[in-house]
């Protein structure tokens, strides 16, 4: 199957997985994917914002319920979770929305803001916000970055697949690498 096959058939599943659990990678794959003809660039968006959004709301709520015992079953969190109590006892409001554009925190950002006294659906409407806001912007430099690489190769054609196939290795090895020095 070709990777234009896997892309009508999966981009917008991969795109919603992606985005529920971490996603810059795939959602600048995916605006590239729309520059390209493959996905739809609305759709994308769409997609990623309702991904993005979901995730951090389950993290929220298994933060508000089970906050203190996935800390100490994952230890290494414990110093994110720190930064991340010391940024929202500062920056309370624009954090929230804000928490997905720092990276390293997309996860363990919602979960601490769950352990804290954030009401629920200050943290919804503000989430929302965030999730559009990131989905736009990320998806949209995805769709940019197509943009750029088609002045710079006259017929891109000829190397979209092989450009698609280095970004999605290029964020397997980052995400890899991140985690590896994280353990």
């Amino acid at each position: 199957m070709s990777l234009a096959a896997l892309l009508l058939n999966y981009g917008y599943i991969a795109v919603f997985l992606g985005t529920f659990l971490e996603g810059e990678t795939i959602l600048i794959m995916a605006g590239f994917a729309a520059h390209r003809g493959y996905l739809d660039l609305r759709w994308v968006m769409a997609v990623a914002t309702v991904g993005s959004f979901l995730g951090d709301q389950l993290y929220f709520y298994l933060g508000a319920r089970y906050g203190w015992r996935i800390l100490d079953r994952f230890p290494k969190l414990k110093p994110r979770a720190v930064r991340v109590q010391a940024l929202l006892e500062r920056y309370h409001l624009p954090l929230i929305p804000g928490i997905r554009f720092l990276y390293g925190l997309r996860m363990v950002g919602p979960l601490v803001i769950g352990m804290s006294s954030v009401n629920w659906t200050r943290f919804f409407a503000l989430n929302l916000l965030g999730a559009t806001v990131w989905a736009v912007l990320v998806g949209g430099s995805g769709y940019l970055f197509g943009n750029a690489m088609e002045l710079v190769l006259a017929d891109l054609r000829h190397y979209e697949e092989a450009l698609l196939a280095l970004m999605a290795m290029g964020g397997i090895i980052i995400w890899l690498s991140y985690h590896w020095r994280h353990r």
